[in-house]
């Protein structure tokens, strides 16, 4: 009983002469990358979130509420816009007169609602939200810290698409 084994390496190729300028260099087909099997389930892991990091809420926070105010203040400035085109803003001016009116009702002198101290405020008043609700973030962020030191965390459970 005798068994021949056969060596996994192939041959030696055999030598070519050097390429000169006028002989093409043959392409080498590229190399295919493995598949994965179609029916393999994707990963998945668990992780648990135990600190937020403060100042990373912070600056997130800060952003996120500028833009959030940014979007409401120019849907603001397009809906004035439209009630000062249909003449509301006016309107509102005179009844507003009437109201607070000092004198006689027919003395009154209408309200004045201008563009620029009305959205001078509400920049102001924007800006003052944004400072607020993201200290209010961070005072979240410490809490979670202290909570999740004695709970544990929050567990996730994150997953790799295939």
């Amino acid at each position: 009983m005798s068994q021949t084994i056969e060596d996994p390496t192939p041959p030696p190729a055999p030598a070519s002469p050097a390429p000169s300028s006028s002989t093409p260099i043959p392409a080498t087909p590229p190399d295919t990358p493995r598949r994965a099997s179609v029916h393999a389930a994707p990963r998945r892991t668990r992780v648990v979130v135990r600190k937020v990091g403060p100042l990373s809420v912070l600056k997130f926070s800060l952003i996120f509420y500028f833009c959030v105010m940014l979007i409401v203040y120019f849907a603001l400035m397009i809906i004035y816009w439209v009630m000062n085109a249909v003449g509301a803003i006016d309107s509102t001016g005179r009844l507003l007169g009437y109201v607070f009116a000092t004198g006689s009702a027919e003395n009154s002198q209408p309200v004045e609602i201008g563009f620029g101290n009305v959205f001078t405020w509400l920049f102001l008043i924007g800006l003052a939200n944004v400072v607020l609700w993201s200290v209010v973030n961070v005072f979240v962020a410490f809490l979670y810290n202290l909570i999740s030191d004695v709970v544990g965390g929050v567990e996730v459970t994150l997953a790799e698409k295939r």
